[in-house]
Formats: structure tokens, sequence, C-alpha cells
């Protein structure tokens, strides 16, 4: 198995395509051909866990930060991302990060999260906008189930939990062909009109090559007539943060301790208390406070999130419980999902989780 291969089944967990555009996810270092010999799974691939990867003969790092996340001019070892890319080529052990890509999937960062503390009826906090296209197309009724069904093969027509979801309506079809024309129905030259049906199907944007491939591919017409749109829905399930209910009502200061004992954090730093008992939680793993007026408007009683500043804690406005919970805290249970995920879809490699604890954050 090589690589690429490990590499398709990342991408099935956490597509790039749902990454954020200031991110840097996918292959950091290395050669997608290489044959993979291990795969260690980490959060933050740092030089000693990439010693790690060399003593358990792992040439393949599955980080969830990328190590690498903005430009390198010059690279001499002078601080830890350098050094770890040092000994990581020197080393030959690739290195594969998901980051966002995992935390705008419906079942990825936000949903471990919400399931380490046991809520339901989970939706995403901020669904991805600019994300969904539409295509429109025209075609004679002896082709419209064949084209359709081909178009949801590559992906398009899925609507939250629906697929082969469509709109077909009939009209009629003008058309003259010029004299290189070839037309599949009526004669070159001549006037022609048709029973045609329409075709109408959305799909995340970055499936458009495949979806218009297979359009152009099993289209019985010689020139194809579509139209594909950018539509400014939002995708309910693709998206930054979740909420969920909890099983039960709780007390601020006892929901707070729940928090504390479920996601084992060290410290929770948090705004004043509202009065309220807590039903619906927001949460946002790692960096949220650009969440805030969102889980707010969420109707949330409490929101988990990490890395907040000392005037952010002034937006919770008494309207819900504001918590901090470190930013490894928030994404503690990552790594094991990713691991448990390429396990259960990879087979004859070993995938390991790292002994080597990356959080650097420590408390007295």
């Amino acid at each position: 198995m090589k690589i690429k291969d490990i590499i398709s089944v990342l991408e099935t967990m956490a597509p790039i395509a749902y990454a954020e555009d200031f991110d840097n996810v996918g292959l950091l270092t290395g050669n997608a051909e290489t044959n993979v010999t291990g795969v260690l799974v980490c959060h933050d691939a740092l030089e000693t866990v990439i010693n790690e990867a060399i003593q358990q003969q792992c040439n393949l790092v599955v980080c969830f930060h990328p190590i690498l996340f903005s430009g390198l001019k010059k690279i001499t070892g002078k601080n830890y991302v350098e050094r770890a890319i040092i000994k990581a080529i020197k080393n030959d052990v690739a290195i594969y990060a998901v980051h966002t890509a995992l935390d705008n999937h419906k079942q990825g960062v936000n949903k471990i999260f919400c399931d380490a503390l046991g809520l339901s009826n989970t939706k995403i906090l901020l669904p991805k906008e600019g994300f969904i296209k539409k295509l429109v197309t025209y075609t004679v009724p002896e082709n419209h189930e064949k084209l359709r069904n081909a178009l949801f093969a590559a992906g398009a027509g899925s609507i939250g939990n629906y697929n082969n979801c469509s709109f077909n309506s009939h009209g009629t079809g003008t058309y003259k062909g010029n004299s290189e024309s070839n037309p599949q129905v009526g004669v070159r030259g001549e006037f022609t009109e048709t029973p045609e049906i329409k075709i109408e199907v959305t799909f995340e944007k970055h499936l458009e090559n495949r979806i218009l491939k297979s359009l152009f591919t099993n289209h019985i017409y010689e020139e194809v007539a579509y139209e594909v749109y950018s539509l400014s829905n939002s995708h309910q399930n693709i998206g930054m943060g979740m909420t969920g209910d909890l099983a039960q009502p709780m007390e601020e200061k006892e929901f707070l301790h729940f928090v504390k004992e479920k996601m084992v954090a060290n410290g929770i730093r948090h705004s004043a208390f509202t009065g309220k008992k807590i039903s619906k939680v927001a949460v946002l793993g790692g960096s949220g406070s650009f969440a805030i007026k969102a889980a707010i408007a969420a109707g949330a009683d409490a929101f988990l999130t990490a890395d907040l500043k000392y005037h952010q804690f002034y937006e919770a406005e008494g309207q819900l419980l504001l918590a901090d919970i470190g930013h490894f805290e928030s994404e503690r249970y990552t790594a094991k999902y990713m691991a448990d995920y390429l396990r259960s879809n990879i087979a004859d490699i070993a995938v390991l989780e790292t002994a080597v604890d990356t959080n650097p954050v420590n408390y007295l």
C-alpha cells in the first residue's frame, strides 16, 4: 500500500475541499508514491513525534494540526517547526495534516466533542457558505433517466439526509444545426422542435469537474446545453462548530464540573454565571471566539471553546455561559478518532497512536 492509498482514505474521512482557505492541509512532506511501512497518528507532528515514528518504523505521520502553517523561507532548525521538518525529510517520514477539513465535517471534531458530552440533536453551528452549486441541463426523454442516474453517481443530488434529489420539468427544445453539425435528433440544416426534460441538481463545488465529465459522457447530444450556478445557500452539513442538547438540564457549576471531567480539562475559564440551567450547548473545538454571536443566536445556554481573550468574555452579555476549556482539551479525542477510522478502513498496515503528549500548555 502506498501513501496515496492512505490519503484516499483520509480524504474520505476529511475531504480537503472542506478545509478553510487559510489552512494548510494535505500531504506536507513526503512522496505519495512511497510504500507505507506504518502510520503514526498524533495531534501535533513535533520532532519528538517524528522520532517516535522512526523508532516504530512508521513512515507516515497523520496529524491534526499542520506543522507547516505558513511559508518557510529558510529551514535551518532554529525553531520547533523547522526541526520537525528537517527530521522528517532526513528520515523519509511523510506528514499529512487534516485540521479544518475535519473541523468542518459533520462527523468530525465537533461531533466528537458533542459525543464526549453525550449531546443529542446535533446541528452545525456555522454552516459553510459558498459551497453549493447547481447544474441545469436539458435532454430528450429517452436519455433522461440514464443521464440523471449518472449525475447522481458522480455526487450530484445530495441534500442533507437525502440522495438522488433532482427537479425535472417537461418542455420543448429548439435548434437548427449548421453544415458541420451532426444532430442526434432532427436533420442538419433544418429547424427542429423536440420534447425535452430539464434536469436540475445541486452539488458540492469541489465535485464540479467530476459531474461535468459525467454530463458530457452520458448525454446523447453533440453539443450539450447546460448551466452551472453558484448558490448563496449555506451547506447545513458542513461547517464550524455544533450545537446539541444535554440529556438532562444542569445547573451551571454542575455543568462545568461535568465538562471538566468528560474533557479531562485541568482548568476552565468562564464568564459570569447567568442563573439559567444549561440545556442546549454549543461547542467549537480549538479557537472559537468568532462564533460567540452565532452561539447566542442559536439559543445556546453555554458555549464551549478555547483560546478566548480577556475582553471576549464580555461578549457573553449575560445571555449564555462562555467557557474556555483549553485548545488541546477541546480537541482531545480527535487523534483517537482518526486512528480508529484508519484502522477500520485499511488492512495489513499498522496504525499507532502517539505516546507523546503534545499539549504545550501546563497547569500548576
